[in-house]
């Protein structure tokens, strides 16, 4: 596998997916910063966090997103992410 491609997660398919604000669907990239901080971002860059787990990244992220197939996934290298 290329260490630059996403891995899907697995979400919760019995629960309905939410539509966001925009109309877009939102879709989240889950992984660890160049710190090793736990962090999901949204691949639009208009939302996102630092999480104390991988679980609990997988969980926001399912959340945000309407936990729908395909929604999050994992990435095999470093995410740069900023607070601003």
């Amino acid at each position: 596998m290329n260490p630059l491609t996403p891995m899907s997660v697995a979400l919760n398919p019995l629960q309905p997916a939410l539509p966001a604000a925009s109309g877009t669907p939102l879709s989240y990239l889950v992984g660890q910063d160049g710190e090793g901080h736990w962090v999901a971002v949204e691949t639009g860059g208009r939302a996102g966090g630092i999480f104390r787990s991988r679980q609990d990244a997988i969980r926001y992220a399912c959340l945000e997103s309407g936990c729908r197939p395909d929604a999050v996934r994992m990435a095999a290298g470093p995410i740069p992410f900023r607070l601003s």
